[in-house]
C-alpha cells in the first residue's frame, strides 16, 4: 500500500486529545466516516461498526441535548478548544494594498 493511498480524502488539523493537549489528527473527507476527526487516515475508509453506530444513536436520542450543552462549552470557553479553534484557522498574510497597486 503507498502512502498517496491512505492520505487520500484525508486533511491535518489540530485537535485535543484526552489530556488536553494539541495533537495533530486527520479530518475524513470522504468515505463512511466523512467529516468525523480520526487519529489515522486509514481509519476513514474502515467499515463501520454497526453496533457502535446504533447505540451512540439510542445515546443521542436520549441525552442529545445535554451533550449539546456540554460541547458547546467545552468548545467556546475552555482554553483547549479555543487554542484548536485559533490553530485550525487558515493563515493570510496580510498584504499592504498600496504596494501591489501602482
Amino acid at each position: 500500500m503507498k502512502l498517496g493511498e491512505i492520505t487520500e480524502g484525508v486533511t491535518q488539523v489540530w485537535s485535543n486529545s484526552k489530556h488536553g493537549k494539541s495533537v495533530r489528527k486527520y479530518r475524513c473527507t470522504s468515505g463512511p466516516r466523512k467529516g468525523r476527526t480520526v487519529a489515522k487516515p486509514s481509519t476513514c475508509n474502515a467499515p463501520k461498526r454497526m453496533s457502535s453506530s446504533i447505540s451512540l444513536k439510542k445515546t443521542k436520542s436520549r441525552k442529545g441535548t445535554q451533550l449539546k450543552f456540554k460541547t458547546h462549552r467545552t468548545k467556546k470557553h475552555k482554553s483547549g478548544g479555543i487554542r484548536v479553534a485559533r490553530l485550525n484557522k487558515p493563515n493570510r498574510r496580510k498584504t499592504n494594498r498600496r504596494s501591489r497597486i501602482k
